[in-house]
């Protein structure tokens, strides 16, 4: 080659350069606005980001920035093969043409194609949102690539609609519970690790009834007026609950809700009596709940009947437990009273780390304070779990392993287990 030669190489080397650049960008940012998380993308959106606000406009219809972008991208390759390949054969001959072609692909290959799209996957917004203020003028209504895109597009969705896809009437990318367990779950140290928990407790509402965190019947405290006098006025002073259901003989039977606050200005002024105790308890009448209800469905019908406590019945209408505001709330926060009500729901910590269990305990309220995996599919209390595991009533004593939790029955009385004596789950290897 002469020096004419050389000189006259400088333009085509100059536009086959751009050719690489434009491509590379056309692969790139591709890759990027279709990575793009969609929901952080509507959150800056709504919170004004103009490149964000582009970015969301032109993802509402992806075909036809495809078609702009494939347009470019086919248009700026073409180009660059047509520059090479006249370029090799007018310096060296027809024989290198294909020598030359071979390079270009592997160039474009790597860095037009390859590259730009895995730096685009993985930094998505770092594309993104700058390569929207060149694609949105692009995307003008009257632009030529819009007419150039709309043509393309009305032939590949009449294809696609011979498959059965409208993209008119594509699906939007909401996501299901399961899945935004998943997205809380990966968020890492963008969430705490307790509100990470609060989250999933919240989507769990759905799953969880009241019969599985109800106070089982016998453990419910009320007042029994066939009870004498002086055991009733007792039971008053000394209890710790602000509220107390008033029944006739068994739960089955209530009469109405006592509430401590309007009982103590009667004790005051010395004028409580049995009667005036029923007229204060039919003030409030009781609030019944089917045992299937869902948790995230009686925390509405709570907030709706601006009420605190419920009781649970059977098909049959016998009341098998009440279930609380509370006891909502500690499945979404956890427990967030004083460790003696945590006592009184069924559980202490021996010296040899072991714990001390009445049966009655709700396996959930086991699993939930102290870490467990005991199953819950099933029996609602550790007795339960206990007798059908064993499928018999056990004899005091008797020891088992139950989910890789050594027990040992402590105490038998009326046909359950009243305590079990329950170590930590032994890892096996």
């Amino acid at each position: 080659m002469n020096g004419a030669d050389e000189v006259s190489l400088f333009w085509p080397g100059i536009g086959l350069l751009v050719c690489i650049v434009l491509s590379a960008f056309f692969s790139g940012t591709e890759t990027a606005l279709m990575s793009v998380n969609r929901y952080r993308l509507r959150h800056r959106a709504s919170q004004g980001s103009r490149s964000a606000i582009l970015v969301e406009k032109l993802l509402s219809r992806p075909d036809r920035l495809i078609g702009v972008v494939l347009i470019g991208n086919t248009l700026v390759n073409n180009i660059a093969a047509a520059i090479v390949t006249t370029v090799t054969y007018r310096a060296y001959g027809e024989a290198w043409v294909s020598v030359g072609i071979g390079a270009l692909t592997l160039v474009v290959l790597v860095f037009s194609e390859v590259g730009p799209k895995t730096f685009g996957a993985l930094y998505p917004d770092r594309l993104a949102y700058p390569s929207a203020y060149v694609y949105a003028p692009l995307l003008q209504k009257f632009s030529p690539a819009v007419w150039a895109a709309w043509c393309v597009n009305w032939f590949v969705n009449g294809v696609l609609r011979l498959f059965g896809v409208r993209v008119d009437q594509a699906a939007s990318q909401s996501l299901s519970a399961d899945e935004l367990r998943t997205v809380v779950a990966e968020a890492g140290t963008l969430i705490p690790l307790k509100h990470q928990q609060m989250l999933v407790s919240i989507l769990d509402l759905e799953r969880i009834s009241v019969a599985d965190i109800m106070v089982p019947r016998t453990e419910v405290v009320g007042i029994d007026l066939n009870d004498d006098w002086d055991t009733i006025l007792g039971q008053i002073r000394d209890t710790q609950h602000t509220r107390l259901p008033v029944y006739e003989g068994d739960l089955d039977h209530i009469v109405g809700i006592l509430h401590m606050k309007r009982v103590a200005r009667e004790l005051a002024r010395d004028e409580l009596d049995r009667d005036s105790l029923v007229e204060l308890a039919k003030g409030r009448e009781p609030y019944y709940v089917p045992e299937g209800t869902t948790l995230n469905q009686q925390l509405v019908a709570f907030q709706q009947a601006k009420r605190r406590h419920a009781f649970v019945v059977d098909e049959y209408g016998d009341v098998q437990g009440l279930v609380t505001l509370e006891d909502i709330l500690e499945e979404i926060v956890g427990e967030f009273t004083t460790e003696s009500r945590t006592l009184q729901r069924g559980f202490r910590a021996d010296t040899d780390g072991s714990y001390v269990v009445a049966g009655s305990t709700a396996v959930r309220q086991l699993n939930r304070a102290l870490g467990w995996r005991l199953p819950t599919d099933g029996p609602k209390t550790l007795n339960g779990l206990v007798v059908e595991y064993l499928e018999t009533i056990p004899e005091p004593g008797t020891s088992l392993k139950l989910h890789g939790h050594p027990i040992e029955v402590l105490q038998i009385a009326d046909n359950t287990v009243k305590t079990l004596r329950v170590w930590p789950a032994v890892e096996t290897s």
